[in-house]
């Protein structure tokens, strides 16, 4: 396949925006777009993260991010307590995963609200009592399409699916943590194109 080879090269990371993991690959994943999808699943495999330990979770990253040290991507199913109406549940067999704060709001290049991301830490042991890993997790959830501005201010989010970002916390900054949002650049970078 043309252009495998750059996957592995030196320097090639994978370091989505919070942008574009939301509207390039949680949307189209949500919406089923055909083409892409055979595509999408390659870089980012749906799993139910909350089944396994977060230090396992790296030998089920996708292709773009096999052998990355810093971060690792997956879509997660909602559970069926969720779909409910209920909260997930966050347990794993030896610990848990803890929301660490309110989610906040993710905003696109042009400052509109395109959904929400909730920042969790892994404990092991049992809750209330566990002990506090470097383990780290953003959950992404997408909000539907607002027609326009006039609109419900506060739009319904996408449920079917989350996309998730786990990672180990460090005492340096990652690319990831450091690089320019859209809305500082005031540039539009148009999303990648699958062929």
């Amino acid at each position: 396949m043309e252009g495998e080879g750059v996957v592995g090269a030196p320097g090639f990371r994978f370091y989505p925006t919070e942008e574009e993991l939301i509207t390039f690959y949680l949307k189209h994943k949500i919406q089923g777009t055909t083409r892409l999808l055979q595509h999408i699943d390659r870089v980012i495999p749906r799993l139910h993260v909350y089944d396994f330990y977060p230090w396992d979770l790296p030998q089920y990253a996708g292709e773009r991010c096999k052998g990355d040290l810093e971060q690792w991507f997956f879509f997660i199913p909602r559970q069926e307590k969720e779909a409910r109406g209920g909260r997930p549940s966050r347990l794993t067999s030896s610990g848990y995963w803890k929301a660490t704060g309110s989610p906040s709001i993710v905003y696109s290049w042009n400052n509109r609200a395109i959904g929400i991301k909730r920042t969790m830490v892994f404990y092991n042991g049992r809750a209330p009592s566990g002990t506090k890993t470097k383990w780290k997790m953003n959950e992404y959830k997408a909000f539907q399409e607002v027609p326009s501005l006039n609109s419900n201010p506060r739009p319904e989010l996408m449920e079917e699916l989350s996309l998730c970002r786990v990672y180990v916390k460090s005492n340096c900054l990652r690319a990831f943590d450091r690089r320019p949002s859209g809305v500082a650049l005031n540039e539009h970078v148009p999303p990648f194109q699958f062929n």
